[in-house]
């Protein structure tokens, strides 16, 4: 108690660590915790905009929610136990997967982790901005310029960078904060669109999606409810690497996981479907049609909407990012990362606000990522099945020490049966997506129905099943006590060697 009580009242200081093992020392958050991470990151226009999606899909107000609520649920279900990644490794989910993929063949998380936060950074600054300038410009007549989007861009990027750069302990601050805010906006919002909220209305069938109301539903399904849980399949450990698995089991921090990530995302969505069906305008988006259609009184509530949730939401992926690109880039500081993957986020924001149309475009963008995280996250998870979760924590870190060897260093620091299974987990997912710009050959078969999601997952996890059914899987004793060096310059790919480098000590910072 008297560590956690200092943490919480020293003075501000932007956190040292990177994806360097947590001393036991410093794991003083708690499961709720996580919760009121993944509620007070998640109540903005990110989420709600994936209400509104599924109603530009087509669909009516029934099928747009049972789509949203069924996927999340199914993906939450998929992503919560990947919170004990961080919880027994004291690392990130992208440098504990080196345990399955090998110290170097985790490499393939950090990308996916770098590439999924970026996109939603983007998605989350865009629809924030979007916010911001459009309220203003009713409020006090700002001119809705393409100067003033960019000027709302760069201050919500520049805030998010700030929290991010403090780190884990500010992260939490914020959203504890954010939630009661955005959940007060929500029903704020219901109550200025209710009498507008037409709960019999049925879509358009002759604007459905995928031409056809099932084929529309499972995309809805798949890409505004199952990619809302499967973006967090690399960001979990960031935040259960600060929990003691001393002080609190696996059940209570994956329970937590699970209740925040559906409450954070239903509660979002469900806002976003019923105000879509009561101000949805086809040539215009979502942000400026809630805007437009708004009384003046919900004008500043939006604002805050804007301001508040894109900054929830941008710290946690940014500050995901920045520890993703640190494990990519061992020489640049986690601080160094993170000021450069917003940067690269802003680009990305310009590019969809002046140059890509944005609905097709974040369509595209969630089912390409979700086929290429799940046969990750699958594999992972089969790969934690079979250990119980167990990891040498020194052992993890061999990459980021710039050395070699260890339990999990396999073959030239890559596991390749986990590596081949990915491979062909997310061909076989990219294969099987369904959208307006692009229908698969698998997706084909199956009427046009997107199943990458299952695909992806199953096809990932059988390969890597029929790969390694003669390999005993390497399970450790969970330990934080440093490996022994070693002089040896090429470690077996076969058995576990000790770790040829200096495990003991401070981690990188």
């Amino acid at each position: 108690m008297g560590q956690e009580a200092a943490d919480r009242h020293s003075t501000p200081t932007p956190e040292r660590h990177g994806v360097d093992t947590i001393p036991e020392a410093e794991r003083t958050a708690r499961p709720r915790d996580l919760v009121a991470i993944l509620v007070g990151a998640n109540l903005g226009f990110t989420n709600i905009v994936f209400g509104w999606l599924a109603v530009s899909y087509g669909l009516g107000l029934w099928a747009a929610l049972t789509a949203n609520i069924v996927g999340t649920l199914l993906g939450a279900a998929f992503v919560a136990p990947l919170a004990l990644v961080g919880l027994r490794s004291g690392t990130n989910n992208s440098v504990g997967s080196g345990a399955y993929f090998g110290v170097r063949g985790r490499l393939i998380a950090s990308v996916i982790g770098v590439l999924l936060s970026t996109g939603f950074m983007a998605v989350t600054v865009w629809a924030g901005g979007e916010a911001i300038v459009a309220s203003l410009a009713r409020l006090v007549d700002l001119p809705e310029t393409d100067g003033a989007y960019a000027a709302g861009y760069a201050l919500l990027a520049a805030a998010a960078t700030l929290a991010a750069v403090y780190g884990f302990r500010w992260i939490v601050l914020l959203n504890r904060l954010a939630a009661p805010v955005m959940t007060a906006v929500i029903v704020l919002g219901l109550a200025a669109f209710w009498t507008k909220i037409d709960f019999s209305a049925p879509g358009d069938p002759s604007a459905y999606a995928l031409g056809s109301f099932w084929p529309t539903w499972l995309l809805a399904m798949v890409s505004t409810g199952i990619a809302g849980p499967v973006s967090f399949v690399t960001l979990t450990g960031d935040w259960t690497r600060y929990i003691s698995p001393r002080r609190h089991s696996g059940r209570a921090v994956v329970r937590a996981t699970g209740l925040g990530m559906v409450a954070g995302l239903v509660v979002p969505q469900v806002f976003g479907v019923l105000t879509a069906v009561a101000t949805f305008d086809p040539d215009a988006g979502y942000v400026a049609g809630l805007v437009h259609a708004a009384p003046a009184w919900f004008l500043v509530p939006i604002l805050v909407c804007g301001l508040v949730g894109a900054l929830g939401q941008s710290g946690i992926v940014l500050y995901s990012m920045g520890l993703d690109l640190d494990a990519i880039l061992p020489r640049l500081s986690r601080v160094a990362s993170t000021v450069l993957v917003a940067a690269t986020s802003i680009g990305l924001v310009f590019l969809g606000k002046f140059v890509w149309d944005a609905e097709e475009s974040v369509t595209t963008f969630v089912l390409v990522l979700t086929s290429l995280a799940t046969p990750w996250a699958a594999i992972t998870l089969t790969g934690m099945a079979r250990t119980r979760a167990r990891f040498s924590e020194p052992d993890l870190q061999v990459f980021n020490r710039r050395r070699r060897g260890g339990a999990y260093w396999y073959t030239a620091g890559w596991n390749l049966p986990a590596t081949v299974s990915w491979v062909v987990g997310s061909a076989v997912g990219l294969l099987s997506n369904s959208s307006s710009s692009f229908t698969g050959p698998i997706a084909d078969l199956c009427s046009g129905v997107d199943v990458s999601f299952f695909t992806s997952g199953v096809a990932g996890v059988v390969c890597y099943l029929l790969l390694t059914t003669a390999v005993r899987p390497r399970t450790p004793a969970a330990s934080s006590e440093p490996s022994e060096p070693s002089e040896q310059s090429e470690p077996s790919a076969t058995m576990p060697p000790t770790v040829t480098a200096e495990a003991a000590g401070p981690g990188r910072r």
